[in-house]
């Protein structure tokens, strides 16, 4: 299995285009100690030659662009691209669609209650039935993703999209930022004997998701924040990162803590915030990250098992 991560930011990239947060900063005057960096998405394959996306980022163009693997090969109409899988309906991991519209097939995988999100927005229509086919998969069930390789889909602690909690609200009176259920999901991927699992948003390690995670030859999982208050010290807004519907890094009640003592083989953070001192090459985070065994993923990293 061979995967490659596309894009490695969360929501709105990095540098965000309107942002002049200390992080964003050092990019936009050309500091080489940070690298800029598109919203996250990976690539997998078993045979390097037919390919899955597992979400489609706004930039998803210069994703492919950037990677040989996925450029068109022959004949006037050809995408290695077999398929797409979407973890959750955030603008981050949809958008991306909607460059996907010229005729090509492929199947696009994803919950039920995903496919409604996107079946409700007739913007997605240019994604053709009878061309695309959509697939719904449902949790904790296993399907081919892509040939060679299979897939597993369970549900992980977390929100609904941002665009949606106006209407959660609403209807419910409240908004939960850590139900798990299919509005958040993560991926087990499996070809032969190896195990990489795909974790872009989580607002907490529940036992039974340490536990799906023990033994893993990789994970990729969330590093939106550092810290819980890191954009509240930033100036940038009310909101915690528990709020958000992701947990930090860093504390006694982070991932760092909580991944500590199970048994993993690589350890990769993905989905960082333009606002994560992480980014920064040599910083005290990065270097503390570093040292607890983690990686800081960065766009075009290359995982192969």
């Amino acid at each position: 299995m061979r995967l490659i991560v596309l894009g490695s930011a969360a929501g709105g990239g990095f540098p965000q285009w309107n942002c002049r947060c200390p992080v964003c900063t050092l990019a936009w005057d050309g500091d080489p100690r940070v690298r800029r960096r598109t919203q996250s998405s990976i690539a997998v394959t078993a045979d390097g030659e037919r390919w899955a996306l597992v979400n489609c980022a706004p930039e998803i163009l210069a994703q492919i662009q950037a990677v040989p693997a996925l450029h068109p090969r022959g004949g006037r109409r050809h995408t290695p691209v077999a398929s797409v899988l979407l973890t959750n309906a955030d603008i981050d991991h949809v958008a991306g669609l909607l460059s996907l519209r010229e005729g090509q097939p492929f199947a696009l995988m994803a919950t039920p209650s995903v496919h409604g999100v996107l079946g409700a927005n007739s913007a997605f229509d240019v994604l053709v039935e009878g061309i695309v086919e959509r697939r719904a998969v449902e949790l904790g069930t296993s399907f081919e993703l892509v040939a060679g390789v299979t897939a597993t889909i369970f549900p992980v602690a977390g929100k609904i999209a941002l665009y949606l909690e106006a209407r959660e609200e609403a209807e419910k009176g409240r908004l939960a930022t850590d139900i798990e259920g299919e509005q958040t999901i993560g991926v087990e991927l499996k070809a032969g004997d190896r195990r990489v699992l795909y974790i872009p948003g989580c607002a907490m390690v529940t036992p039974a998701l340490a536990a799906r995670m023990a033994g893993a030859d990789a994970v990729l999982f969330d590093g939106t924040l550092w810290r819980d208050d890191e954009m509240i010290r930033a100036g940038l807004s009310a909101k915690t990162g528990h709020r958000m519907g992701h947990m930090s890094m860093s504390g006694p009640d982070g991932s760092m803590a909580a991944l500590a003592d199970i048994g993993i083989g690589r350890r990769v953070y993905l989905h960082i915030n333009n606002t994560n001192p992480v980014l920064i090459d040599g910083s005290p985070e990065r270097v503390e990250a570093n040292r607890a065994g983690w990686e800081i993923a960065e766009d075009g990293m290359e995982i192969a098992l």
